[in-house]
């Protein structure tokens, strides 16, 4: 695990530019210093969005001078999802090849000691590293959070999923490798974010929330139930 400090310095030797032929990420395990002007610190990550370039190939020296320097953004690769969403290129590849693809990319909680018992449940030609992240602990046994609910005392951490396809035979249940994270999420008692795919049957998903005191806010805030609920957005992404 690495921990990065930074601070606000007055004066820099020199600094770096990830904005075109270097990576951040990989910058990280390479040098113990480094020196960023404030813009290009918020923005590190963004020229290769995160490591998705190199979904596009983008990470390869010449590609990367190809494309040049005001395409290597999130933008650009968010342009080449929604194309690819519409003209469905990857679909097509897959019922060619007969296996479906499976976005892999999770975040859940898990209390930190027991974060080793999380096997890698993806087939043994998608799988990637978990890398653990943002420990936290809650501080005031007292508070309540009905979406969110984890023992107070317990060290939890995040663990993210690094890999982010992998591939299922067709015949399969949708979200086949999903279901069997989640499964695994439940049984060690951690809690998975639904900001990616989700397939939770409907009792399954409201299980470790509390759906009255959701019910509540839904009353109060949405009193002509105009806009989705939680499982609606979340899993059936109506």
């Amino acid at each position: 695990m690495l921990i990065t400090l930074g601070r606000f310095a007055d004066q820099a030797p020199h600094t770096s530019d990830y904005t075109f032929e270097h990576i951040y990420y990989r910058s990280i395990r390479e040098k113990k210093t480094d020196w960023l002007a404030t813009k290009d610190f918020i923005w590190r990550w963004d020229t290769d969005w995160f490591w998705c370039s190199k979904n596009l190939f983008a990470q390869n020296p010449l590609v990367r001078r190809l494309m040049g320097r005001k395409r290597l953004n999130s933008t650009t690769y968010a342009k080449v999802m929604r194309w690819n969403s519409k003209w469905g290129f990857t679909r097509a590849f897959s019922r060619l090849s007969g296996k479906t693809p499976e976005s892999s990319y999770r975040t859940w909680t898990s209390r930190f000691a027991r974060a080793p018992e999380f096997p890698c449940v993806l087939p043994p030609g998608d799988r990637h590293p978990a890398r653990l992240d943002l420990p936290h602990r809650r501080l005031r046994p007292a508070a309540k959070f009905p979406l969110y609910q984890v023992d107070p005392g317990p060290l939890y951490v995040k663990l993210r999923l690094l890999g982010r396809w992998c591939r299922t035979r067709s015949g399969r249940e949708p979200g086949h490798y999903n279901r069997k994270i989640e499964r695994k999420v439940a049984e060690l008692g951690g809690v998975k974010s639904l900001y990616s795919d989700s397939y939770y049957p409907e009792e399954e998903f409201w299980r470790p929330l509390q759906p009255a005191a959701y019910e509540a806010l839904k009353a109060r805030y949405d009193p002509q139930r105009r806009f989705r609920n939680l499982y609606e957005k979340c899993v059936l992404r109506k």
